[in-house]
């Protein structure tokens, strides 16, 4: 019986010990595989230099940062400004273009009123020359001594003088009625001359203010164009840079991993060799071991999970029909969009004040055309007190408003709907404070 047992045993224990001997051949073989399929794809690993290079890289792309930062800041603060000062020129021009059309119709009436009063003048030089054509055929300058000669008794002479008195009274009328007409007319021709002089002097100044806004957008458009090239190159040159350090790390990183992979698999292989020695040079059974408990998952549990007037929002209300219509330089009517002035001739839209007296206008509400008349002619409001409705304008300097340059309209909630400029279209976004000067109230 225990002859039996004793070679059961030693049967159960040269089973396992060839188990074990195939098990550990089988990892043996794997790693070798592995360890074989790793070194076919062997990284290249960098140098001290090359890593040195890869810092140098890094510490140049993070200069590069710093500087393109800075540039496109003062790149976009010059942008800024010019467009500010080519939307001061442009209000400038259209409150020039406004007095020169008032000073044209004065123009227009005060022609009117010289044509009339060289056509009175040309009547009463009629009638003196009627009275000058009689005396003439009558052969004096007094018909009436004539008549008086003439006459057949006292009673025709007596009647005869009283109707030359009457028609001497008559000439007199002619000849002041002349002299008054040569001075009307003199006159109305004189104030017709200065008013024509008044208003071709602001339409020369109007052209030159549009001419001056025009270059001053022109300019501000080309420092854009400059600033998005420049912009484009450094980003390029950044993103190259970048790019190098990132490869020269992942390369590195890649060695490492891989000299890691290469050091585990020889220890492994290593521990393989050395239980595949110990099992074929210790044939006899070791004692039983306790059964191997198998680990079951441990199954982590899941983490817990303004009151506004009838006026404000009717203007509202028709800005908001034009969200998405181009900004022109220029634009903007009574009726709607219109097509901008000087750089964006052929562009239909608005530019900021011409959307604001657009949405007022439809509401009922005249306002000035131009920005720094909208604030100088309305109601102030502080920013504390705006409601909606409300008007809202940026200057280059908050102490003057002479340098007024965007208006905007106050949807409350922080938000504005305005026509911003070139390139974009009318907008709802986030309200601005800085360069903000303060609000206005049309009523």
């Amino acid at each position: 019986m225990s002859t039996q047992v004793g070679t059961k045993t030693r049967m159960a224990s040269a089973v396992r010990t060839a188990r074990r001997a195939v098990g550990i051949g089988a990892i043996v073989a794997a790693i070798v595989g592995s360890s074989q399929g790793i070194a076919a794809a062997s990284p290249r690993y960098p140098t001290d230099r090359q890593i040195g290079a890869a810092a140098s890289a890094k510490a140049a792309a993070a200069q590069q940062v710093g500087a393109i930062t800075a540039q496109l800041a003062t790149a976009q603060a010059s942008v800024d400004a010019a467009h500010a000062a080519s939307a001061i020129a442009l209000d400038h021009f259209q409150a020039k273009q406004a007095l020169y059309e008032t000073a044209q119709t004065a123009a227009q009436a005060a022609q009117a009123s010289a044509h009339q009063a060289a056509a009175d003048l040309g009547v009463a030089r009629g009638q003196v020359a009627s009275f000058a054509r009689l005396s003439y055929i009558q052969g004096s300058t007094a018909p009436g001594f004539v008549a008086l000669m003439s006459s057949d008794g006292p009673a025709q002479l007596l009647e005869r003088q009283a109707l030359l008195d009457s028609a001497g009274g008559h000439r007199n009328d002619v000849l002041t009625t002349v002299a008054v007409a040569e001075r009307k007319a003199a006159a109305t021709s004189t104030a017709a001359g200065v008013a024509l002089k008044k208003a071709d002097t602001l339409k020369s100044q109007a052209a030159a203010a549009l001419t001056t806004a025009s270059q001053a957008e022109a300019g501000a458009r080309s420092q854009q164009t400059a600033l998005t090239a420049r912009q484009a190159v450094l980003q390029a040159t950044l993103q190259k840079a970048q790019q190098t350090l990132l490869g020269l790390q992942g390369a590195r990183n890649l060695a490492l991993r891989y000299a890691a992979q290469q050091a585990a698999a020889k220890r492994a292989q290593d521990a393989a060799n050395a239980r595949a020695e110990a099992a074929n040079n210790d044939p006899a059974p070791s004692q039983p071991s306790g059964p191997v408990s198998g680990g079951g998952d441990s199954g982590g549990s899941g983490g817990g999970s303004g009151g506004s007037s009838s006026g404000a929002e009717g203007a509202i209300h028709a800005a908001m029909r034009w969200v998405g219509t181009s900004y022109a330089w220029g634009g903007g009517s009574l009726s709607g969009p219109s097509e901008g002035w000087g750089i964006d001739a052929g562009v239909i839209g608005f530019d900021c004040s011409g959307l604001t007296r657009y949405a007022y206008y439809q509401a009922g509400i005249s306002i000035p055309r131009n920005s720094i008349a909208q604030y100088a002619s309305l109601p102030h409001v502080s920013g504390s007190n705006l409601q909606r409705g409300d008007l809202v304008f940026w200057a280059t300097d908050t102490s003057n408003p002479g340098t007024i340059h965007h208006v905007a309209i106050y949807l409350g909630g922080n938000m504005i709907i305005e026509a911003p400029e070139s390139g974009l279209t009318v907008r709802v976004t986030s309200m601005r404070w800085r360069g903000f000067i303060g609000g206005a109230r049309p009523s």
